[in-house]
């Protein structure tokens, strides 16, 4: 069954695009719903704050309420099932958003290098490190076609294991796991 699929467009590409908001996406990426004082003692920012990036993301559509768990006085957050897509190309000519989409793809960058870097700071079992990959391959030439071709085929292989790799119940080695892909062409040096 296809996920629901939502096209990042100006308007929302520039509600998105501020270091806060990026935090928050990813804290309720991450970690599941929270509350605005959850999230304020989580990112170190007063609830008032919190809660005003809260309501601009549900604005936009990248976060919900989750109504059944919440109160009037407790609101609980959540990112709404399905995926959210950019395409940094609708901004190319776009001078009014060329600025929200530079911030938004450098924080994303910052963001998956600390990612990297936290895990090759900590100190894990064998097993996990024998199981990780930090890969890259540069004997590639491929058209703009045959690059987009590879990322949905490898973006293919990932939602198979989002699906149905569930560990089996009771297995207590399972841990949350972080697939990034990071596929770009290079100018020739």
């Amino acid at each position: 069954m296809d996920k629901p699929m939502r096209r990042i467009d100006a308007r929302s590409l520039r509600g998105l695009a501020h270091p806060l908001r990026m935090q928050i996406i990813e804290a309720l990426e991450l970690d599941g719903a929270a509350t605005s004082t959850g999230l304020s003692a989580r990112l170190g920012e007063s609830t008032g704050t919190i809660s005003w990036h809260l309501r601009l993301l549900a604005e936009h559509g990248y976060i919900e309420e989750e109504v059944e768990r919440g109160t009037k006085r407790e609101r609980w957050w959540r990112i709404p099932p399905g995926r959210t897509v950019l395409n940094p190309a609708d901004f190319r000519d776009d001078p009014e958003t060329s600025g929200a989409l530079k911030v938004y793809l450098a924080d994303l960058v910052e963001r998956y290098y600390d990612r990297v870097r936290r895990y090759v700071d900590e100190n894990w079992p064998g097993e996990w490190q024998h199981a990780a990959a930090l890969s890259d391959w540069r004997d590639l030439k491929l058209t703009p076609e045959q690059l987009f071709a590879l990322n949905e085929e490898l973006g293919q292989v990932i939602d198979r294991y989002t699906e149905s790799a569930l560990a089996p119940a009771g297995d207590d080695r399972a841990m949350p796991v972080i697939v990034q892909l990071q596929s770009f062409p290079r100018k020739p040096g």
